[in-house]
């Protein structure tokens, strides 16, 4: 069995002839709402390229969400990159200011730049060791993780809402959105389209009419997208006809919740409309859900590997012969199985080097903690010498020693410089994007997991997959696996020390390529 790395061909890291710097600074709207700021960003930034010798060639922000890629700073600054090859340095607050999604790592890795997280303490490059890329994507998926948690966040608020028994999203045809006097978005039905839908299933209800008949009906009664004026379709006829919003309840996440809206259709009615919707759906069988179905590819031409079941219960795998014929023979799930557990194996972690880990992650997390602190204890000091400044200065002004217009001048420099304090006070405040916890939690389920493939559930077996591969391809009973990045890193340091789970805690020198280098001076 071969596993590849993970590795794309790259163009080797050009030579730098000067230290011309890329400044990246980022927030989104929702984190410039809560006192993030870019001029803060930019100011540590470039102070921090003064203190390296290092010149700004251009700068470059972002003011959106980076859950999507396709950000317009961004962008630039990759197309920049690309164009100028003497430019080889990046400058970024942390991690999650330059990118919280896997694509955007991946550009910035293909483009071989030498990038510097300053709030972290970290320079990452080609030239890094194996441990240090490793951290730093794990922290690019914990970046990810946020954004995911903040999905999370909002699906709790909507499942909250329909708790409370209110409809969570937008209207369905038949009702509008409307804000309640107590401020809480509510449906009412719509003057319009209410009465309509009321009929469509008192119609439906009489098993005289198609579905086609009943949409032809419907569009001569006037039913029609409220802002397009266009036909609705049989299919969102059909849709609605299954919704049981319309009953005054309703169906939310796979659970059905009592509405305190205006129902337009009874109880009665709706269950003998769906019970004439069962009598003429066509039901299909259900295909069985295979493990490998999608992720395995043939090595001999490319195309997918599909499975079907033989004899009612053995589950073979073969190339769908897209491309013409395939002389690659039927495999059995079973020989997958055998290989994906002994690929993945490769990722489990000995106990000593998780510890070693975790410490390393404590020690960085106490570190930037500690600057934060300084960044505010140094802000409140200045903060309270500002205040006397500005006490004195209205002294004077009432003492008659300048006047109202010097005065205002003075008191409004001082306050802006207030004003910049606090901001920087409150980005220094600010915590971690996660808890470090969660981080070494996140390494130790990959590597419980990996070690376990074998045993877990064929969904399980699947999603960890999904997670760590980048792309399998199986040949003459050979499968080749490439690992996602940091997956990647964390196989290729654990198949370079060549471990012994159980002699590891005796000899950590076996490790010593997952330390990073401490000659190195990450700023």
């Amino acid at each position: 069995m071969q596993i590849g790395n993970g590795k794309r061909n790259r163009p080797a890291l050009p030579k730098k002839t000067s230290n011309l710097a890329i400044l990246y600074a980022r927030v989104s709207s929702k984190e410039q709402e809560q006192g993030y700021s870019i001029p803060a960003q930019q100011e540590l930034l470039r102070g921090y390229a003064a203190r390296q010798g290092m010149t700004i060639e251009q700068e470059f922000i972002d003011i959106e969400s980076a859950k999507s890629t396709g950000r317009t700073g961004f962008a630039s600054m990759v197309r920049l990159l690309q164009q100028r090859p003497e430019c080889r340095i990046v400058l970024v607050e942390k991690t999650d200011r330059l990118y919280r999604n896997l694509k955007d790592y991946l550009i910035m890795d293909d483009l071989n730049v030498e990038i510097h997280m300053v709030k972290e303490n970290e320079v990452l490059s080609r030239s890094s060791r194996s441990a240090q890329k490793f951290m730093h994507g794990i922290r690019v998926l914990m970046a990810k993780n946020y954004i995911d948690n903040l999905s999370e966040e909002v699906k709790k608020g909507l499942h909250m809402k329909a708790a409370q028994r209110l409809w969570p999203s937008f209207a369905p045809p038949g009702y509008c959105n409307v804000v309640a006097e107590d401020g809480k978005r509510i449906i009412v039905p719509d003057p319009v389209l209410g009465p309509i839908v009321a009929r469509l299933f008192e119609w439906f209800s009489t098993g005289e009419y198609s579905l086609k008949t009943l949409a032809k009906k419907a569009y001569q009664e006037g039913f029609r997208f409220r802002k397009s004026g266009n036909k609705v379709p049989i299919a969102t006829l059909h849709k609605i006809l299954r919704k049981r919003i319309y009953t005054g309840n309703f169906d939310y996440a796979g659970v059905t919740y009592r509405g305190s809206h205006e129902p337009l259709v009874s109880h009665g009615t709706w269950e003998l409309v769906q019970q004439i919707l069962n009598g003429r759906k066509r039901v299909r069988k259900s295909k069985s859900s295979f493990v490998y179905s999608g992720l395995v590819r043939c090595g001999h031409c490319g195309c997918s590997l599909v499975a079907e079941v033989k004899k009612g219960k053995y589950i073979y795998y073969h190339c769908t012969g897209y491309r013409g014929k395939c002389g690659e023979p039927y495999t059995k799930e079973e020989l997958l199985d055998r290989h994906f557990a002994s690929a993945v194996r490769e990722l489990v972690i000995p106990d000593a080097v998780l510890e070693w880990l975790t410490d390393e992650v404590v020690k960085s997390s106490q570190t930037e903690s500690a600057t934060r602190a300084q960044v505010q204890r140094r802000s409140e000091a200045e903060l309270a010498r500002l205040m006397e400044r500005l006490e004195l200065l209205y002294e004077d002004r009432l003492d008659g020693r300048i006047d109202a217009r010097t005065y205002d001048a003075k008191a409004a420099q001082i306050t802006r410089q207030q004003q910049s304090l606090r901001t920087k006070s409150s980005d220094a405040g600010i915590t971690e994007m996660a808890p470090v916890s969660e981080a070494v939690k996140f390494l130790g389920a990959v590597s419980v997991a990996s070690a376990s493939f074998p045993d877990l559930e064929s969904t399980k077996r699947r999603e960890l997959l999904c997670l760590l591969a980048e792309g399998s391809d199986w040949k003459s009973g050979e499968l080749r696996m490439s690992f996602k990045r940091p997956f990647a890193d964390l196989r290729l340091s654990n198949s370079t020390r060549g471990f012994v789970s159980s002699s590891l805690a005796e000899n950590k020198t076996q490790f010593d390529n997952w330390r990073r280098d401490r000659d190195s001076n990450p700023g």
